[in-house]
């Protein structure tokens, strides 16, 4: 770590800053600080020493927490908080960021995306969370970033801040973000692969979406959103696409258009004729009459 960009802890807990301050601290010796809150956020990355971190809430009581490197808190302004301090020996490193709601609101009115930790701090009183190896040392490359830029004069730096700025924020959101939802998408990508084996293997079936969210215990409308995320067309249209290649895998192969269409669960052979000339830019005859030459 760059000493260049290391602060020397002293005892302020107000800003002096209108917007927002960034520390990267590494102490020995320190001594635990009384129960403290601040009027702005205070966003925490815990990369060494032998502390544990006590939050005291109105409504939670209090909570300890042994912190462990990649440790990340976010505590809103009135949040009690310190960090008691078990080995003092030991070296005590950690980046802090300070933000005023000021400076809150301003990103808020850029994208709500930045919003995602204080929002849960602040509704369900969430504060710490663990970052795995890959996503502390994005967070870390962040923090070191945005310290580089503060201490630079470059022209363009108050621009170049404002995007560290806004990058440290949005990768801590991120990468929590991520994290909270992986189970999420990965029982989704199961879902819809086990929906897209189903439909594949009863093609001459009825597949409605109603029958489909039944058999697999799931709301229609979850369904109905899963396709259209995933593919972009609706379940419905992926059924049509789907019957349509058997329909013209069965033409090529000789069989006849009337029991074809009628097996694969077209109505009549209006639907069929329109739905097959518009995926495939002829009718199904021409497109037979097409084939067996080609056979020939």
């Amino acid at each position: 770590m760059n000493n260049k960009l290391r602060s020397s802890f002293n005892t302020r807990q107000y800003m002096v800053s209108s917007d927002y301050e960034v520390f990267y601290y590494s102490d020995s010796g320190f001594t635990t600080l009384s129960p403290h809150s601040h009027n702005y956020y205070e966003c925490y990355l815990f990369i060494e020493g032998d502390i544990t971190m006590e939050i005291l809430s109105d409504r939670e009581g209090s909570s300890s927490y042994k912190m462990t490197p990649g440790d990340l808190m976010l505590v809103p302004p009135g949040v009690l908080h310190h960090a008691i301090i078990n080995d003092p020996d030991k070296t005590y490193r950690r980046f802090v960021f300070w933000i005023s709601k000021n400076c809150c609101n301003s990103l808020l009115r850029e994208s709500v995306d930045y919003m995602y930790l204080i929002q849960k701090a602040e509704a369900f009183h969430q504060y710490i969370y663990h970052l795995p190896p890959a996503s502390f040392h994005q967070v870390e490359s962040r923090f070191l970033r945005l310290l580089e830029e503060r201490a630079s004069d470059r022209y363009g730096s108050d621009t170049a801040r404002h995007l560290c700025l806004c990058d440290l924020i949005l990768t801590i959101n991120r990468t929590i973000y991520d994290e909270e939802h992986k189970n999420t998408r990965t029982d989704e990508l199961s879902l819809f692969q086990n929906i897209l084996s189903y439909v594949e293997l009863n093609l001459e079936e009825v597949l409605s979406l109603d029958d489909i969210a039944a058999r697999f215990f799931v709301s229609k409308y979850y369904v109905a959103h899963l396709f259209k995320d995933t593919l972009g067309i609706s379940l419905h249209q992926f059924i049509i696409k789907k019957r349509l290649e058997e329909c013209r895998m069965a033409i090529i192969n000789g069989e006849s258009i009337s029991k074809t269409y009628e097996r694969f669960g077209f109505r009549d052979y209006s639907s069929f004729f329109k739905a097959f000339k518009k995926e495939y830019g002829m009718s199904p005859k021409e497109y037979q009459g097409i084939s067996r030459i080609e056979i020939k």
